[in-house]
């Protein structure tokens, strides 16, 4: 079943300069992100963007730095405006909205997480989440009664006192989180969210946010430079390079297919077994082989757990469960395959061919 698109961005485009009209003629031609920089002097920051974001996913848009990501969005919330195209939320064009509008989105719709936690200082804790809701007029008691509520969800119980210098970078973000849960927006833009904390924090975090979204089902955008999170957190991932979309698509299908040399080298020193599941190396709704299977494993395991389960052992089939169905089964000889990077792969076949 198709899940319900709460955010489509058709033919977006974003061009910095003095005449951005006329670049986007250009550009429309052909013209590069290089050609239009160095013989016309603008920016090509989005070129014919097309994403579909699903209600209740995590939409993982990533790329290295200058790839657009950042840009992209803040088109949503409209932090930026677009040289071109459409933004539809819920089945409205935002693009259209007016300033009054606009507010009632930011305030209600969407809730942005940054990277550099951008709490007010002179706030405390609990001012600092409730303040959307304090925005929006609510009575102090109960946005006071929300914020500790969600504080204490993300672990920062009885630190409402506090004040943001008090706290360590990866609590700081927390309160970020806890701000944007207050809200009780059904969407989250979150940008760079994790990528300031240290590793062992940023793990933390990573797993308190699909804690979180396993509960309750938020739209969330999340903008990242990092491969090993894109793969943790999206349901959906989209990789941009120079302002455009290379792939997007399941995470673990663009790990197995990669459709342009770009993505192939982006993902050429993820740790496979760490970040491939069961379910994308089983062959699905196969019958046990005739030797039998050697148990049973989950179709969300990690490759790397079920490696372990093995003992390393190539000869050993295992039944695939999901939700107490059996849905096939996995073979230790094609989940090695699956390890072996594409390139590494294309180079044997050539090998073999000459």
């Amino acid at each position: 079943m198709n899940k319900k698109t709460r955010i489509s961005i058709r033919s977006l485009y974003k061009i910095f300069g003095s005449d951005p009209r006329r670049a986007l003629e250009l550009v429309r031609k052909g013209v590069g992100k290089t050609e239009l920089l160095e013989r016309h002097g603008h920016v090509l920051g989005l070129n014919d963007i097309n994403v579909d974001i699903g209600s209740g996913d995590i939409t993982v848009i990533m790329g290295l730095s200058g790839s657009g990501k950042s840009t992209l969005i803040r088109h949503i919330n409209r932090l930026i405006e677009p040289t071109a195209g459409e933004i539809m939320v819920d089945g409205e064009d935002v693009l259209r909205y007016d300033d009054d509008r606009l507010r009632e989105l930011r305030r209600k719709q969407m809730s942005m997480v940054f990277q550099h936690f951008a709490l007010l200082p002179h706030r405390s804790v609990l001012d600092n989440t409730g303040m959307a809701q304090a925005v929006r007029g609510a009575d102090r008691k109960d946005y006071e009664r929300e914020a500790a509520k969600w504080l204490e969800r993300v672990g920062l119980g009885g630190q409402g006192h506090q004040y943001p210098h008090q706290l360590s970078g990866g609590m700081q973000q927390r309160v970020g989180i806890a701000r944007a849960l207050t809200s009780n927006s059904p969407i989250m833009l979150m940008d760079e969210a994790f990528s300031a904390l240290d590793p062992l924090i940023r793990t933390d975090m990573q797993d308190l946010l699909l804690e979180l979204q396993d509960e309750l089902h938020k739209t969330i955008v999340f903008i990242s430079h990092d491969l090993d999170e894109a793969m943790k957190l999206a349901d959906h991932l989209v990789i941009l390079k120079d302002g455009a979309v290379v792939q997007q698509g399941e995470p673990q299908d663009i790990l197995l297919n990669p459709n342009d040399p770009y993505i192939v080298d982006f993902i050429s020193d993820i740790n496979r077994a760490r970040v491939l599941r069961v379910r994308s190396v089983m062959e699905a709704g196969a019958p046990d082989p005739a030797e039998g299977v050697a148990g049973e494993v989950d179709a969300d395991d990690t490759l790397e757990s079920v490696i372990a389960r093995s003992g390393g052992d190539t000869s050993h089939s295992f039944r695939v469960m999901q939700n107490g169905q059996r849905v096939g089964v996995l073979n230790m000889q094609k989940l090695v395959r699956a390890l072996v990077p594409t390139r590494a792969a294309e180079g044997g076949m050539r090998k073999r061919a000459t």
